[in-house]
């Protein structure tokens, strides 16, 4: 094919070029060129198939990603030596069960790392990566499953880490998320109060946590009602307090401030009286009932 790479690429990319001209840009000497083939959504699949077998990484990748790409293409390019591109199929629209299956079979942890996220993750395969090897694997399926039996295997799991993934899990249900404001883990506790809405009860349960970490984190989270933040105004710890207020100081609406020329109205100084109950010797998590 003559012409400069710029006119070739022109032509790879034209909606009007014929399929018999694609297949032979599909061999440019340019990867350039053949990038611009492979990302083709209508590409001919004797265009592709070569393609997927390119000596430029970044040529295979763009074939892993296009949606015209046959499930043999894809299943092939799971098993590239190229991480990039293995990792590319995850995203291409037209992964089916055989992929999946695959990707959560993987010895490549990122791979069943991707398949966890999947939406459309079929049970048994659900099932297979709870008990995965890697702790982040199974975080990975914890904030992203909406599978009930799911989530309920996952919130017995030892790993922090893994709860801490369905502290994050819109799909959980509010008893679901009561046994999280409860974990043993601070660290749980402190992300789920930053991700989630919970129940009134939990919450209060929560202005009396042992962790400083965990009422930090109430007080600064988006997600925690105005009047619980106004508790932790007066919380023992001075950090946590001075977070509470600073939060709300920062989120209030700049029109309820008094303008800068006009003075703001003077107010009989009141000292509040402290709301937070003393912090109890219980174990971190588990509020008396």
């Amino acid at each position: 094919m003559t012409g400069s790479i710029d006119t070739r690429v022109s032509l790879a990319k034209d909606q009007k070029t014929a399929p018999t001209t694609l297949f032979e840009l599909a061999s440019d000497p340019s990867a350039l060129v053949r990038a611009a083939v492979a990302a083709r959504p209508d590409a001919p699949a004797e265009a592709l198939r070569p393609l997927a077998r390119d000596r430029d990484r970044n040529v295979r990748e763009v074939v892993a990603k296009n949606p015209a790409s046959s499930q043999g293409n894809l299943l092939r390019l799971l098993g590239d030596a190229d991480r990039w591109v293995r990792w590319a199929v995850a995203a291409n629209p037209s992964v089916d069960a055989r992929i999946r299956h695959v990707m959560a079979n993987a010895q490549d942890k990122e791979l069943r790392g991707l398949a966890a996220e999947m939406t459309l993750l079929e049970p048994d395969l659900a099932a297979l990566l709870i008990k995965d090897a890697s702790p982040e694997v199974r975080e990975r399926l914890a904030s992203h499953t909406t599978d009930p039996d799911v989530i309920v295997a996952l919130l017995r799991d030892r790993t922090v880490r893994v709860r801490k993934g369905l502290a994050v899990n819109r799909w959980t249900s509010a008893e679901q998320r009561h046994q999280l404001a409860q974990d043993s883990s601070p660290d749980v506790r402190a992300v789920l109060v930053r991700a989630l809405e919970l129940a009134e009860e939990d919450l209060q349960d929560l202005l009396d946590d042992r962790s400083v970490d965990v009422r930090r984190s109430m007080a600064t989270s988006s997600v925690v009602p105005e009047h619980i933040r106004q508790e932790l105004e007066n919380d023992a710890d001075e950090s946590v307090a001075e977070d509470a207020r600073r939060y709300r100081g920062e989120s209030k609406p700049a029109q309820d401030k008094p303008a800068q020329n006009k003075p703001a109205p003077e107010t009989a100084a009141t000292p509040r009286a402290g709301h937070r109950r003393a912090v109890s010797t219980r174990f971190p998590g588990k509020p008396t009932r």
